[in-house]
């Protein structure tokens, strides 16, 4: 089953109030803790405490608020090899533009026999750099439009 499948989580009804009462919980700890222990109740849990550090409660806290408002979330590690059509439904682009980004050398990729797999951070990065292109591409149109007094 391709990554993305495998970790989606989309929220029942009942899962996004569940999880807006627990993200309001956790916010006030979320900026100043180390870590929280978390003690678990339930018949399989046999109330055992856990240790969760910092960094995990904040990615907890944010999976939590978004699935609060019914997105769905993926947890993708960033060692993750990607489908080419993973890549291309992150990127938001159809499969044969995310090819011809790939076969253009603008996004690294490996072969797996005749298939592309694309490193989750290789695509990050491509991404950020193109997000940032599109933001300096929109500040200069728009100072190039108040130069020109357009009324924007």
């Amino acid at each position: 089953m391709p990554v993305l499948l495998e970790r989606t989580v989309t929220p029942s009804d009942n899962d996004k109030r569940i999880a807006s009462e627990t993200s309001q919980f956790l916010e006030p700890l979320v900026s100043h803790a180390h870590q929280v222990q978390v003690q678990l109740v339930g018949e399989d849990a046999s109330n055992q405490v856990l240790s969760i550090p910092a960094p995990a409660l904040r990615l907890l806290n944010e999976i939590l608020k978004e699935m609060a408002q019914g997105n769905a979330v993926t947890l993708i590690p960033i060692h993750a090899l990607l489908t080419t059509q993973e890549a291309a439904d992150i990127l938001n682009v159809s499969r044969p533009f995310l090819i011809s980004l790939l076969n253009a050398g603008k996004i690294p990729y490996q072969r797996l026999g005749s298939h592309r797999r694309i490193l989750f951070k290789d695509l990050m990065v491509f991404k950020d750099k193109a997000d940032a292109a599109r933001e300096e591409a929109f500040r200069v149109l728009t100072q190039e439009a108040q130069d020109l007094d357009m009324g924007y």
